[in-house]
C-alpha cells in the first residue's frame, strides 16, 4: 500500500492534504526565493520533510516554516510524537548492542536522513572508539548538512556516500573504499525500504546487501507496517496524490517479518519498536521486564547472517 504523503527523514511521512495546504497558503505556485536564485537548491522558506523529522527528533538543523509544518502535524496527530522517539531509540539500542554485544565495528546505514543527536556513529564511537560508519543518502540536503555536521573519533572513521540504494552494486562499490567487506558489517535500514515501489525490488536489495557481507553480520530492519488506521489515513490522502508527493510503500507486518528470511533473530526477534531490548530505570538492557507500551505501527528487528546463509535464500517474492 502506498500512502500519499511526503517522507520525513528515513522515517514518517507527513499527509499531503494538511502540508500542502500549508505551502500554498504561504508560499504562491511560481514564487522564486533567494536560496534558488542563489544556486544552492535548498529552499529555506517553504517545509522540507527531512527538516521536519529533524525537528520532531529535537535537532537544530530546522527553519521557523518546518517547526510550524511540525506543530500543524502534531496538533492533528500527537501520536506521531510516540512513534518518531519510539523508531529513534530502537535504532540506538540496536547500534549500541551491536557495538557492545555483538563486538561489531562496521556499519552501513542505508537512508541517512538529517543529522541529529545519538547518530549512528556517536552510539557506536561511545562503546567503541575505533568503529566505521558509512553513510549512505541520495538527497541534496541531506548531503550538504551530512559532511559538516557527521565527524568521527580520532580512532575511527566515519563517511558520507551520496548514492542511490537501488543500485546495491555501486553502493557496495563505494563503501568497500571505506569499510573492509572481508570482516563483519552491520547493515542498518532504517525506515527507508518504503522508497521501494514494489516487494521484488526490497528484496534484491537486502539480497545484495547480505550475500556481500561475511557470516556473523547483522542485518537491522525498523519500518511502518500496514494497519487499520493507517489505510484509513491512506483514503483521506488520495485528493491529494495529484501533488506529486513520492509515496512510501507499508506492507502487513508478515511481509516485514520474511525480509529477515535465512537469518537468526536477537532476541525478542520482530517486535514493536518500544519493545526491542527496552532499558530499565538504570539505562541497562532488559529483555521482557516492565516492557512499555507497544507501537502498533513501527516494528524493528536485528538479525545475524548464519554460516549456513544460500545466497538464494531471498531470491525469490512472497507475493
Amino acid at each position: 500500500m502506498a500512502y500519499p504523503g511526503i517522507l520525513l527523514g528515513s522515517c514518517a511521512w507527513v499527509n499531503v492534504s494538511m502540508l500542502g495546504e500549508l505551502f500554498h497558503r504561504r508560499y504562491p505556485a511560481g514564487m522564486t526565493t533567494d536560496d534558488y536564485r542563489s544556486g544552492t537548491g535548498i529552499d529555506t522558506t517553504v517545509p522540507h520533510s527531512a527538516r521536519i523529522w529533524n525537528y520532531w527528533l529535537g535537532g537544530k538543523d530546522n527553519y521557523p516554516v518546518d517547526r510550524e509544518a511540525g506543530e500543524a502535524w502534531l496538533a492533528i496527530d500527537p501520536e506521531m510524537g510516540v512513534a518518531v522517539k519510539a523508531s529513534r531509540e530502537f535504532l540506538q539500542r540496536a547500534v549500541r548492542y551491536l557495538a557492545r554485544e555483538a563486538g561489531i565495528r562496521q556499519f552501513l546505514d542505508i537512508g541517512t536522513g538529517l543529522p541529529t543527536a545519538d547518530n549512528t556513529h556517536e552510539v557506536a564511537q561511545r562503546v567503541a572508539p575505533d568503529a566505521r560508519i558509512v553513510y549512505v543518502d541520495n538527497d541534496p540536503l541531506i548531503l550538504a548538512h551530512a559532511r559538516a555536521l557527521m565527524t568521527s573519533t580520532p580512532e575511527g572513521a566515519t563517511h558520507y556516500m551520496h548514492t542511490d540504494m537501488r543500485d546495491a552494486a555501486h553502493l557496495l562499490e563505494l563503501a568497500s573504499e571505506h569499510l573492509d567487506l572481508g570482516k563483519p558489517v552491520a547493515v542498518v535500514l532504517q525506515m527507508v525500504l518504503g522508497h521501494l515501489p514494489t516487494e521484488q525490488e526490497v528484496r534484491a536489495l537486502i539480497r545484495a546487501l547480505v550475500d556481500a557481507v561475511v557470516p556473523g553480520s547483522y542485518l537491522l530492519i525498523c519500518d511502518a507496517i500496514e494497519t487499520e488506521e493507517a489505510q484509513a489515513a491512506q483514503k483521506a490522502g488520495q485528493q491529494y496524490n495529484h501533488s506529486g508527493a513520492v509515496p512510501y510503500h507499508v506492507h502487513p507486518l508478515a511481509v516485514l517479518r520474511s525480509r529477515f528470511d535465512g537469518l537468526e533473530f536477537v532476541e525478542p526477534g520482530l517486535v514493536s519498536a518500544p519493545r526491542w531490548r527496552p532499558d530499565d530505570r538504570d539505562g541497562l538492557p532488559s529483555v521482557g521486564l516492565g516492557e512499555p507500551e507497544p507501537v502498533t505501527n513501527v516494528f524493528g528487528g536485528l538479525a545475524r547472517k548464519p554460516t549456513s546463509w544460500a545466497a538464494s535464500t531471498r531470491a525469490s517474492d512472497p507475493s
